[in-house]
């Protein structure tokens, strides 16, 4: 029998139209975006299925928007009997992961990350950070280099998605990532490409935001999960409900350590993974991670049909 886990996506993986085929076909899904449009007090919906796409870009858009097409996804998931035994999510998709976890509700989910998107934006002007994805080096020579310009330049530098082997996002200021990039190319990077990203997410530049985040976290009920979440902090499986408040403060200005949640999850037995929400990042990285594991995407009817015939085989 296959170990389940569910991972679900961050930010990237946004387009408009998104998840509208699971709001037409399926009354549990349409319910997810009317809740969220509802405790958000605009149509979300709307900006998923229409757009415009420069205002679902915006990172205070993004995240609700990815995080209920996510959410909607798990619900129509679930109506056809498919459960996980643990999950995770890259970034803002560790939201969603304490969602099916039953960690956090959806309303106070999707208005969480409203207000992360708004306080992250806001922690460093547009235009002064920057994110590019580095890749073919190992870690520590990026962590070295980061940490070598930042001394140099006096600005601040650090590798912040540690996502699959070959490809690592570094995130800091504008001057600095540039004087970073032009250093890893110079020790041998095979690529380093800016990101068309607002802000240097996971970065020390997050702190003012992670700080402003408590203060929205501390007042939502949380509850111990209903089964174990691996942190992108720590690349471990927790369930107690206040240690995960404290990990999701600390994640908005942290490293992502996706590519060792996913051995994590492998090294406790786990050998099927079901992305669900929009995009096939993270199915893509665990392909890259382990190809000997079962990887699977829920975002359309299309995927949806695709899964759940898998499953029906394997049971």
């Amino acid at each position: 029998m296959s170990k389940v886990a569910f991972v679900f996506p961050g930010q990237g993986a946004q387009k408009v139209g998104m998840c509208k085929d699971f709001y037409d076909n399926y009354a549990c899904a349409k319910k997810v975006f009317e809740e969220a449009d509802e405790a958000l007090g605009f149509s979300i919906s709307k900006l998923c299925f229409e757009g415009p796409e420069e205002d679902l870009r915006l990172t205070k858009n993004t995240q609700p928007a990815i995080l209920t097409c996510s959410v909607a996804a798990l619900a129509v998931m679930q109506e056809h009997g498919l459960e996980c035994e643990t999950a995770g999510g890259h970034s803002l998709g560790e939201y969603s992961a304490l969602v099916a976890a039953g960690v956090m509700n959806l309303q106070d989910a999707v208005v969480a990350v409203h207000k992360r998107g708004e306080f992250m934006q806001e922690a460093v002007p547009v235009g002064e950070g920057a994110m590019a994805a580095v890749m073919g080096m190992v870690p520590d020579e990026i962590v070295a280099i980061c940490q070598q310009v930042e001394k140099d330049c006096g600005e601040a530098v650090q590798a912040v998605n540690f996502n699959c082997p070959g490809q690592i996002v570094i995130a800091g200021t504008t001057k600095a990532v540039e004087k970073a990039v032009e250093a890893l190319k110079a020790a041998g990077a095979k690529r380093a490409v800016p990101l068309p990203v607002s802000a240097p997410f996971h970065s020390t530049l997050m702190k003012p935001a992670a700080e402003r985040l408590k203060e929205v976290l501390d007042k939502i009920e949380f509850h111990d999960a209903k089964f174990p979440i691996v942190a992108n902090v720590t690349a471990e499986p927790v369930v107690k409900a206040e240690e995960i408040r404290a990990l999701l403060v600390k994640q908005a200005a942290s490293p992502v350590k996706w590519e060792m949640s996913v051995r994590n999850m492998i090294g406790n037995g786990f050998d099927t993974f079901v992305e669900i929400g929009p995009g096939k990042t993270l199915t893509g990285f665990t392909r890259k991670i382990d190809k000997e594991m079962n990887v699977l995407n829920v975002e359309d009817l299309a995927s949806l049909e695709k899964t759940l015939a898998y499953f029906k085989e394997v049971r």
